[in-house]
């Protein structure tokens, strides 16, 4: 009986966090956009933020219940999902056309920002505040730097990704901007829902992680990293159906960066990370995804299904390699 509750606490939780997040980031951007701030610094602030919530409310409150290892797999776990399923799922679906900056300068950045969370993770087994405070103000920088690109370069692909999200959450309620209460009641109840979901699912999933012996990493590294990755693959799916694919990669990239920057960044800050079952093997996957995808792209600046394919199939073999693991 335990264990079915459980499980529909993981249920609600998923969906708490899906729905709060979607409904916080409608709010604030209705609110900031009613402000006069421009669709550009609204897409590229407070719903590439906003994007990042779930991961950031479930790693923040697993790491203040002493589960470092949850808050970690989360973000460990969402960055192999937004490659290995997310990006893997838009190419099966469509050919992905990756854009120069995209291969220039988010997947450098991306693959310099990883090594640097693993060395930060292998010298003493933790990212303490300091190391959290480098990677926050990391995050702070690639945010206005997107921002005075994309006013140099309009079709920058980071900045079309977010203003595309953006229209998504406003589309057909643009009279609804100005309404400050309706906003304001979005946002705060975004905000209520986000905290139970992410109650709800990181109990339910520590529950589970000891009911079935298991350790909190792989309910982390699966469950929660793929329920908290399910805004991107949304997303993604969405643009792929608009034939817009070509803001998968930079979708997916931008989210990964955010993960490792703003997520690890604040709840280091908040409390330091400390690792003890995560294994340098998922580190290594992790990392690797990235430099796979990079040397793929880097040859031939397009995601086919093939490619797609494959990196579908190294992810479901991450996945089985984790479920013999334990």
């Amino acid at each position: 009986m335990e264990i079915a509750l459980n499980i529909g606490w993981v249920i609600m939780g998923l969906a708490g966090l899906y729905y709060g997040a979607e409904w916080l980031v409608r709010g604030s951007a209705g609110l900031a956009l009613s402000a006069g701030l421009s669709s550009l610094v609204v897409g590229l602030t407070v719903v590439a933020f906003g994007t990042s919530l779930p991961e950031l409310i479930v790693s923040v409150q697993a790491n203040l219940q002493g589960s470092g290892d949850f808050a970690l797999g989360n973000v460990i776990g969402s960055n192999i999902c937004n490659i290995g399923l997310v990006l893997a799922v838009a190419a099966i679906m469509t050919t992905i056309p990756v854009q120069p900056q995209i291969i220039n300068r988010e997947l450098p950045l991306l693959i310099l920002v990883s090594a640097t969370f693993v060395i930060m993770l292998l010298a003493d087994g933790k990212i303490g505040r300091i190391e959290g405070l480098m990677l926050a103000i990391g995050i702070v920088a690639y945010t206005v730097t997107c921002i005075r690109v994309a006013k140099i370069n309009p079709h920058d692909p980071v900045a079309a990704a977010a203003e595309d999200e953006l229209a998504e959450l406003a589309d057909g309620e643009e009279a609804d901007n100005n309404r400050l209460a309706r906003n304001v009641l979005l946002a705060v109840g975004g905000l209520i829902v986000l905290g139970l979901g992410s109650d709800r699912l990181v109990a339910g999933g520590e529950f589970l992680a000891e009911e079935i012996g298991v350790s909190k990493a792989l309910i982390a590294l699966t469950l929660v990293a793929f329920g908290t990755s399910l805004p991107e693959l949304a997303t993604t799916v969405v643009a792929c159906l608009k034939n817009e694919a070509e803001l998968a990669a930079g979708n997916a990239i931008g989210s990964c960066l955010f993960n490792l920057l703003c997520v690890t960044g604040v709840t280091a800050l908040i409390k330091p990370i400390t690792r003890t079952s995560i294994s340098t093997v998922d580190l290594i996957v992790m990392t690797g995804f990235v430099v796979a995808t990079f040397l793929l792209i880097k040859r031939n600046p397009v995601l086919d299904r093939k490619t797609g394919i494959l990196i579908l199939a190294a992810y479901l073999g991450y996945i089985v390699f984790l479920g013999i693991r334990g």
